[in-house]
């Protein structure tokens, strides 16, 4: 980052600019978040925001567990667990734990629905005492976002590393999809494409503050929309955003005066992000293929400029 944070001063309250949590300025980075306390935001002149600075072995509070985010590079979540605290995750996330941290299956709630939405039926849950450790084997960051009771996030699938019990875990339609039609001689083939996958994960605290960590690629950047205030985004590179930002499928033909058939076929395909709320978005994303072939349905609201 670009300042060196100052000293913190005893008996004076700290909000973090990243999640929002008050502290008592006592530490040096956010007991609820691990961001580096009074570090001026990184923000581009298009108005992105950096994730926030986050010191290697940051110490993150959850009631009466920790947890402390270990290493730059490939980072690992090193929690320390309460007796009956506990988190859940997906089993290939798992690094390392002591014996007396126990492993067990968890079912999840409307397993029929889940199960036709294409999301995990059963998620692997672990109880204290002690400490157990998870990191995905792919460089990138973490994002540690609390959750206050009654906030919600929606996360597109496969980001979640870990979240605490106080975290529930549900899903919700995306409703980004286009059909297109494929003409192979006599034969007529339709395919249904979904760049941010069938549904979103939802994250959400009801009763008490919870803890949810997610891995990026690259590097993350945020930004605040206003009401009214849109942008376009590769689909793939969407992390997550705040159930209050709407969206809908954008195509784009760039025009080409001597060459029209190349203008119809070099299709932009785009997430169009309306406000309020957040968005987060990681630089290293895969690329969208869309061949260009003929769109006969799509999702409401889906937007085509040329």
């Amino acid at each position: 980052m670009s300042a060196t944070p100052s000293a913190p001063v005893a008996g004076r309250s700290y909000t973090c600019n990243w999640c929002g949590a008050v502290s008592d300025g006592t530490s040096l980075s956010c007991p609820s978040c691990g961001a580096t306390i009074n570090v001026k935001e990184i923000v581009t002149p298009t108005g992105w925001i950096e994730m926030p600075g986050r010191k290697d072995m940051a110490k993150l509070q959850i009631g009466k567990s920790s947890c402390q985010i270990e290493g730059l590079y490939v980072p690992a979540a090193d929690f320390n667990l309460a007796p009956e605290d506990g988190v859940y995750f997906a089993h290939h996330v798992l690094l390392w734990k002591e014996n007396s941290v126990a492993i067990s299956m968890m079912s999840m709630k409307g397993a029929w629905k889940r199960a036709f939405a294409g999301m995990p039926i059963f998620m692997t849950q672990a109880k204290g005492p002690g400490h157990i450790a998870f990191s995905r084997d792919l460089p990138g960051e973490l994002l540690a976002l609390p959750l206050q009771p009654g906030q919600a996030v929606d996360v597109r699938e496969h980001f979640l590393l870990v979240a605490t019990d106080q975290v529930d875990y549900s899903w919700t339609n995306s409703n980004i999809w286009f059909t297109t039609r494929h003409q192979h001689g006599d034969e007529t083939e339709y395919e249904t494409h979904y760049p941010l996958g069938m549904s979103l994960d939802r994250f959400s605290a009801s009763k008490m503050p919870g803890l949810l960590l997610l891995h990026a690629s690259g590097n993350v950047f945020v930004r605040q929309l206003a009401p009214g205030q849109s942008i376009l985004i590769k689909p793939t590179a969407l992390i997550f955003k705040d159930p209050t930002v709407n969206m809908q499928l954008h195509f784009e033909n760039p025009h080409s005066n001597w060459n029209p058939w190349m203008s119809y076929n070099q299709r932009y395909l785009w997430l169009h992000l309306a406000g309020p709320g957040r968005i987060a978005i990681q630089s290293a994303f895969e690329p969208v293929e869309d061949d260009g072939q003929t769109i006969t349905k799509h999702s409401p609201a889906t937007q085509q400029q040329w």
